[in-house]
């Protein structure tokens, strides 16, 4: 065998173990990022960034379970909007929330707390959007959720609304937290059965 046959075989075997690996990285790969729901269930909503402070999701080391707070978070809006908004500071990081987002904040959900309850398990138009105890609720995420590096758009489903409505994050490298960037799950949704006319 020549000295050209002896490379070429070498090259060929070299060429077929790097495919064989790239394959097998995609294989291993498929799902893992794509498509993907995390369940969280809370005993009790909290009311303060105390409460908040004291649940094992508010390590923030996964967008899932900042977006899953931020949902909690807004479940005590109707009771006390400072305390809310306290705790959605805490959930921004570095930043705050800004006048703008306060005035969207009281004009999406004002009268319309149900929106938000609406996104736990168990809750429906027909029991006026009360969810089942303890509260739970699923982050999804889907394919494109993760497309731009330290950000994150992830979603969750409504008992009100066909189409799931979504959340975006920023990922803060330095610590490896995900925080709050933008609340954009406010929309309107079938109204309850007590504020149905048709119901």
């Amino acid at each position: 065998m020549s000295i050209f046959d002896t490379i070429k075989n070498m090259i060929g075997s070299s060429v077929k173990k790097e495919v064989a690996k790239t394959v097998n990285n995609a294989v291993s790969n498929i799902g893992k990022g794509r498509n993907h729901t995390e369940s969280f269930t809370f005993s009790t909503l909290p009311t303060s960034v105390a409460e908040l402070q004291a649940l094992p999701e508010c390590s923030l080391d996964s967008a899932f379970k900042t977006a899953a707070l931020t949902l909690a978070a807004l479940c005590n809006y109707e009771k006390d909007a400072d305390a809310t908004f306290e705790m959605l500071d805490f959930l921004k990081g570095p930043e705050n929330v800004s006048t703008y987002e306060k005035q969207f904040i009281r004009e999406r959900l004002y009268e319309k707390q149900y929106k938000i309850t609406a996104f736990f398990d168990g809750a429906t138009p027909a029991n006026n959007y009360t969810p089942t105890e303890p509260y739970t609720i699923k982050i999804i995420e889907n394919p494109y959720s993760f497309d731009n590096e330290n950000w994150a758009t992830l979603w969750a489903k409504s008992g009100g609304a066909d189409n799931p409505s979504s959340i975006k994050l920023r990922k803060k490298p330095s610590t490896g937290q995900w925080f709050l960037n933008d609340i954009q799950c406010l929309s309107d949704i079938r109204p309850p059965a007590a504020k149905d006319d048709w119901a």
